[in-house]
């Protein structure tokens, strides 16, 4: 056993983050024993920024050893837990579950986020420029969905891989950020999206970690209001 399998690791964040859930869906997929500090925001604390240099969420550790960014903590578990894979074997099969995540997340999730300060924490409304942009960068995104994703029934094909726990935790954002901030869910072009996310809720890993966030945002809004 290597020393990384042995070490006991802890996911640090919190349970509203899509981020954090994407790799407590993975740890929880694979069946890899770990421990949670749920209670942590992003921060710029000079503590918090020990362990992830950009201050975001979530951080793994393993022996007191944190790695941060989301898809580096789920490869380094594919890397030291390869039991359950969630990345095909096959190189080319593996490079497009790959392809497919960086896609979700670098041009629907963190474009639409640019709209979630106003439709989620009632920040100011943005600007008709960045509306603009974000539609325009939002349905380039969504053409490179339908040219990648087969829904057979996966997004990647037959087996469950690293994509749908990506996909499962940002799309959703991103219909809710179009809709509430653009006038329309920039993904209804997909009809496959709504049965697709269903059938992944009625897994159990994806129905606790779903059930958890509710209840992680509905106690956020309640000590917001207390």
């Amino acid at each position: 056993m290597s020393e990384a399998r042995s070490s006991v690791l802890k996911l640090r964040g919190n349970r509203v983050s899509n981020y954090y859930n994407k790799v407590r869906l993975a740890l929880l997929e694979k069946g890899v024993p770990f421990e949670e500090d749920a209670g942590i925001w992003p921060s710029q604390k000079e503590a918090w920024l020990a362990r992830s240099p950009m201050g975001r969420v979530p951080v793994l550790e393993a022996d007191g050893k944190p790695f941060a960014e989301s898809q580096v903590i789920c490869e380094y578990l594919e890397e030291t837990h390869p039991e359950k894979p969630l990345l095909p074997r096959d190189p080319v099969a593996r490079a497009k579950v790959r392809e497919l995540i960086a896609m979700i997340e670098l041009n629907l999730e963190l474009v639409a986020r640019r709209l979630y300060n106003q439709v989620f924490w009632r920040g100011p409304t943005v600007s008709d420029e960045t509306r603009q942009e974000v539609e325009k960068d939002l349905s380039k995104g969504v053409r490179a969905l339908k040219a990648l994703a087969t829904f057979e029934p996966f997004l990647a094909g037959a087996e469950l891989t690293l994509a749908d726990c990506a996909a499962f935790v940002h799309l959703p954002l991103v219909s809710l950020a179009s809709k509430h901030g653009l006038g329309r869910d920039a993904l209804e072009e997909l009809p496959q999206l709504k049965p697709y996310l269903k059938m992944l809720g009625e897994r159990p890993a994806f129905r606790r970690v779903n059930d958890d966030r509710k209840a992680a945002q509905a106690e956020m809004v309640a000590r917001a209001k207390a």
